[in-house]
């Protein structure tokens, strides 16, 4: 497979994928690794992840290089990133000394819980943030004590594979982490249908996160979800519209609107829809698309020409504005305001997976509700008011896992992240991570 610049066009190297014998091999390996892995003192398990954290932390630029030629991330998102795979490991080798059971009363003995680690665990990554998504399924598990295969996207692989270096160096025994390249329909429907893959995280989009919930149902293997969202941005009259207008563009075209999260559909009360509009506009003409390495770019480009073409696809009428677009060669694709007809157009239904946003009038509190809620997604969402009241109303009333008051933050490691509706299934991040790769078991000691 060639692996090829976004920003360039250039291929930068080629890469031989595995078949399902090479993959069923990479899970005999993580099925005997688990056995001495599982076993690993907790405070080793976590010196070895807190060593794993470092040797990240010492090569976060050649990670940054790695993403930007990959994958066309500006250096400041691809820093970031970097700095929060080392968060991540770093946060979750506290984990493996907290993995704590329960004592419950009970009469005639003692009844207590283990959190047990579930096995062979498959984490099925996206091309849009590679070496981030990877991270937040593989640390967890790694914590409770589970092996991990990593398939990485296709078009993607490369920071996966060095990550999966890294971690031999800083000490995880052999088959504990490992990074098998393939397609789709080779590697990863071999790890969803393998009998001794004990759990699938997949983040994708929901058209194949069902198709793979189908196959783990047959043989009941626990899966984390984290799939498709068409986010509302809900702007009301009495907001700081100068703030919300302004930061807008950025919660749709960082990375180039390839981002689950993004709030692609703006929805503002009707008396300052107009100059909402208006101030969105020219915000969207300062936004800078350009060369990733550049550190002054705020977006780059699309991950390919298929991708550029499907984004295209969407944009059937003249846009209500654009932003710069930088000349071939680049998979590039302007930032986008659309104004749709209706509230059926697929620009403002579909999850378009790039920089173009609709926005569309609403009339009151009620109204914003329905139509933030008119989607079967339910991700992420941002409102803005100034009434605290409203904004506690609207935050319970919208159904979204991830929602933030007068600003766009959506992911913190330290906080859950996950979907309602057909945005996925289960939480990552935060505290409670631990427990998605954990089985609980509870033992009876009784007194006589």
């Amino acid at each position: 497979m060639r692996i090829v610049n976004p920003a360039t066009e250039e291929v930068v190297t080629e890469i031989e994928f595995a078949d399902a014998a090479e993959t069923d091999r990479a899970v005999e390996r993580a099925k005997r690794a688990f056995a001495v892995w599982r076993t690993v003192a907790p405070g080793d398990r976590a010196r070895l992840l807190r060593s794993f954290a470092r040797l990240v932390g010492e090569h976060a630029e050649e990670l940054t290089q790695l993403e930007i030629t990959n994958a066309g991330h500006t250096v400041g998102n691809a820093r970031w990133e970097a700095g929060n795979v080392r968060d991540v490991l770093d946060f979750y080798a506290g984990a493996p000394e907290r993995n704590q059971g329960r004592q419950i009363p009970v009469h005639g003995g003692l009844d207590v819980t283990f959190q047990e680690p579930l096995g062979v665990v498959g984490v099925i990554v996206p091309w849009n943030f590679p070496m981030v998504i990877m991270t937040w399924g593989v640390a967890p598990a790694l914590a409770a004590g589970n092996t991990v295969i990593v398939k990485p996207a296709e078009w993607t692989p490369l920071t996966a594979l060095r990550l999966a270096e890294l971690g031999l160096a800083a000490g995880l025994p052999e088959g504990v982490l490992q990074v098998v390249p393939g397609t789709g329909e080779v590697v990863g429907a071999r790890l969803v249908e393998h009998p001794d893959v004990a759990k699938i995280v997949f983040t994708g989009s929901t058209e194949v996160g069902k198709r793979i919930a189908a196959k783990c149902a047959g043989q009941v293997k626990r899966l984390t979800l984290e799939l498709s969202g068409k986010s509302a941005n809900v702007v009301f009259a009495d907001a700081d519209l100068g703030m919300a207008a302004a930061s807008a563009p950025y919660a749709v075209f960082d990375n180039a609107g390839q981002d689950c999260c993004a709030r692609s559909r703006i929805l503002v009360e009707r008396v300052v829809h107009d100059d909402f509009l208006d101030r969105l506009s020219r915000a969207v003409q300062r936004v800078r698309v350009g060369d990733p390495r550049d550190a002054r770019t705020e977006m780059g480009p699309l991950i390919s020409a298929e991708h550029r073409d499907r984004v295209a696809s969407f944009v059937t009428d003249p846009p209500h504005a654009t932003g710069f677009c930088p000349p071939a060669p680049g998979f590039w694709y302007p930032p986008t305001v659309l104004v749709p007809d209706g509230l059926d157009d697929p620009a403002f239904t579909e999850e378009i997976f790039g920089p173009v946003v609709t926005v569309v009038p609403f009339d009151d509190e009620a109204d914003a509700v329905r139509i933030a809620n008119s989607t079967r997604y339910g991700l992420s969402g941002s409102i803005w008011t100034r009434d605290i009241g409203r904004a506690l109303r609207v935050a319970r009333a919208i159904e979204a896992g991830n929602l933030s008051v007068n600003s766009h933050s959506s992911v913190r490691y330290w906080t859950p992240f996950g979907g309602f509706k057909q945005s996925g299934l289960g939480r990552e991040l935060g505290p409670d991570a631990l427990s998605a790769f954990t089985e609980t078991k509870n033992v009876f000691f009784s007194e006589e």
